[in-house]
């Protein structure tokens, strides 16, 4: 099961002209729906075409989510507390790290969770340093050490998915590092995130600067499209670890990238781009063609706030290659 990010490859997906949170370059015929999260605003909901909140849920912190193939929603409500809602509400699994699985006491932080085929869920934790699968009862099925360099409990991982070939593609906040792990926890392959010879900046918005990696997408043709956080960039990379594509934080007119987050890979080509923390002035969510063209962007600053860290595009099921 490959799925790294939020990279949802949807058969159908819509592109309405929106009058106020959605703002569209080009149009198109199918209707678009969105599941996004902010942890400013303390909100995830999902959004129509025209901007309308059509489904929400209060929450604290999140930093990632997903709508499962049964229609209920996958997220968590902290750091440490995960929970799989029906649309109208209804709790049918949830879990909690801080309490379960010898965690008691202990720092723990979950940054990347996942429903595998299988019914377990993946869950990354932060400060045990592992990647854990669960049964529906939360017990332990599968469980890995992670390699950190630079180990802590808020930034041991971002996004982590597993892949079709049974390993894991892990995003190393702290350490600055793409890793992937086989079975057994034996890293096969790493990608240390360049900072291009600039220099280091704190914070989180566009002033900012480093490596501080948010999410790794394997795609069909074997290379890692790698969203690099405060790189305010997006890195296509080949298995031999050549930079083949990338997008620079000021290369799309009138947008500035700032915390790159969240990928999604369309049919068409076309590469959905989470940017967090860029402030009003910029959109939180943006599509881009392969040639830099932007095509679409969402702008909601009334119901989302400058920490949209997570999105999901929302349409006909296609097949899943996140």
């Amino acid at each position: 099961m490959n799925k790294p990010c939020i990279a949802w490859v949807i058969l159908g997906f819509s592109l309405l002209s929106a009058p106020r949170n959605f703002l569209a370059a080009q149009s198109s015929p199918a209707e678009r729906q969105l599941l996004a999260a902010d942890y400013e605003k303390k909100r995830i909901a999902i959004v129509d075409a025209h901007g309308a909140i059509r489904w929400e849920h209060p929450i604290t912190d999140l930093h990632d989510l997903h709508r499962l193939t049964n229609g209920n929603i996958l997220f968590q409500t902290s750091f440490t507390k995960l929970v799989e809602l029906t649309p109208d509400k209804r709790v049918v699994w949830s879990y909690d790290a801080a309490a379960m699985n010898g965690n008691q006491g202990k720092p723990v932080e979950v940054h990347a969770f996942q429903r595998l085929n299988n019914g377990l869920t993946m869950i990354a934790e932060s400060g045990p340093g592992r990647i854990i699968e669960v049964n529906s009862d939360g017990k332990i099925q599968h469980e890995i050490k992670l390699k950190l360099e630079s180990p802590h409990p808020h930034s041991d991982t971002r996004l982590v998915r597993k892949l079709e070939n049974g390993h894991y593609l892990v995003a190393h906040e702290r350490d600055g590092a793409v890793r992937e792990y086989d079975v057994l926890g034996k890293v096969v392959w790493d990608y240390p995130v360049p900072k291009f010879g600039k220099d280091g900046k704190p914070g989180h918005g566009p002033e900012a600067f480093g490596n501080s990696v948010f999410c790794a997408l394997r795609l069909a043709n074997g290379n890692t499209l790698i969203a690099t956080g405060n790189g305010h960039s997006v890195l296509e990379v080949t298995p031999d670890k050549r930079i083949v594509w990338s997008l620079h934080q000021n290369e799309l007119p009138g947008i500035t990238l700032a915390w790159v987050t969240t990928l999604e890979v369309l049919p068409n080509g076309n590469i959905i781009v989470g940017n967090c923390h860029a402030g009003p002035g910029h959109p939180q969510i943006i599509e881009v063609t392969r040639d830099k063209k932007v095509v679409w962007t969402f702008k909601d600053f009334e119901n989302f706030g400058n920490a949209l860290s997570n999105s999901q595009i929302l349409g006909i099921e296609g097949k899943v290659v996140r």
